[in-house]
């Protein structure tokens, strides 16, 4: 089904994700027409096509199709939202140290610009959904913090987080609340109007086999007049979502095959997807934390079912830092040919492992059974 190297162990999907060779096809069928002629392709019934895809993709999240758009990615969509809303130099955004990398440096970037101020709250690996929710509560400070910003699924520690519980923590006071949820299409099922948040985005290159540069970003009803695209073009006077989807000439294709990697989703059971995506990362956790010599209460449990990745800590001084943990991930990439993430959270290395229907249980043995000696010899 997919275009992997067999020689390498790709435990990797999280990062990337894999494109089915059914989606690729669909893809390139769209790239020879649009090569075909290229003015038929941007100038007759484009922006119909992309509003049909919307709503089909709209509809599998469990969102409104008027109130989202497609988007290249959730980095972009997030620095979209910073722009519309706007802060003040009084004002701030509050974050959790669980957040994605790039989404903290936006954010910084726009308080910069703006003069307003990001905080971080620490969340402890492990904490119960109300440990979160009143660890976030205690957090806000009403008529200061202008935004918040949550995973529904932390990339780095792979956390699921209460985001319902926590948009209505916020909306106590008034709390604008834009979750991150790159990893949510296609790993859990969604209904995103009840999540309620004001802004929402997922990618659906990861875990729902599209293309890559397709994500679906949400909005409220009372902020979509905000939503101001990071690009001026044609479609600006018919504002969102139009006015964002419409690039000029860009690539359309990944956001029209998009579809087909949902219906290659569910032509294999979705249900049965996830399932066992879920018990092989269980299972490679279990096993590769094992041959490190941690208990069972030392693995940190994802916070719900269904989650297709976990993360295994790495012993002490190992990849404490973004570049220690990049050279440990190329260093197992090249030594026992075997993809995986490395993290540097709280302090620590964490090895996180993703599960996807390409992989075995023997892959995450030979990890197993080879990463305790090369990360001895890393070490020295």
């Amino acid at each position: 089904m997919f275009s992997l190297d067999p020689s390498v162990s790709y435990l990797n999907h999280g990062s990337f994700g894999a494109v089915p060779i059914t989606v690729q096809r669909a893809q390139q069928r769209l790239r020879d027409e649009m090569e075909a002629n290229p003015l038929r392709f941007y100038g007759t019934g484009l922006l119909d096509r992309v509003v049909h895809t919307r709503r089909h993709l709209a509809a599998f999240l469990g969102a409104d199709p008027d109130g989202s758009a497609l988007m290249p990615n959730t980095t972009a969509a997030i620095s979209l939202v910073l722009q519309s809303v706007r802060f003040e130099p009084a004002e701030e955004v509050l974050l959790t140290d669980h957040g994605y990398g790039s989404v903290a440096l936006a954010v910084r970037r726009e308080c910069r610009r703006t003069g307003a101020t990001a905080r971080t709250v620490a969340i402890p690996l492990g904490a119960t959904n109300a440990e979160v929710v009143s660890r976030i509560r205690s957090a806000l400070r009403p008529g200061r913090t202008r935004l918040l910003v949550v995973d529904q699924i932390a990339s780095a520690t792979a956390t699921t987080f209460p985001v319902r519980d926590i948009v209505a923590a916020a909306r106590e006071h008034d709390i604008p609340v834009l979750v991150d949820a790159a990893h949510v299409p296609g790993m859990l099922p969604v209904d995103v109007a009840a999540i309620g948040a004001d802004f929402w985005v997922g990618n659906l290159h990861k875990w729902g086999w599209a293309p890559r540069g397709t994500a679906l970003l949400s909005v409220s009803a009372p902020w979509r007049r905000r939503i101001d695209p990071l690009v001026v073009s044609w479609e600006q006077e018919q504002g969102y979502p139009l006015s964002v989807e419409f690039q000029g000439t860009i690539d359309y294709t990944p956001w029209l095959a998009a579809p087909t990697g949902v219906f290659t989703l569910r032509t294999l059971g979705w249900e049965s997807v996830r399932e066992h995506n879920a018990a092989l990362a269980a299972y490679g956790q279990r096993v590769v934390g094992a041959a490190l010599g941690l208990a069972p209460s030392d693995l940190p449990v994802p916070g719900g079912p269904g989650i297709a990745m976990r993360v295994v800590p790495l012993p002490a001084g190992l990849a404490t830092t973004t570049p220690e943990a990049i050279a440990l991930r190329q260093r197992i990439s090249d030594k026992l040919a075997t993809e995986t993430a490395i993290n540097a959270w709280g302090g620590r290395g964490l090895l996180r492992l993703s599960a996807q229907v390409y992989n075995r249980p023997e892959e995450y043995l030979h990890l197993a059974e080879h990463l305790p000696a090369l990360l001895a010899e890393h070490q020295r």
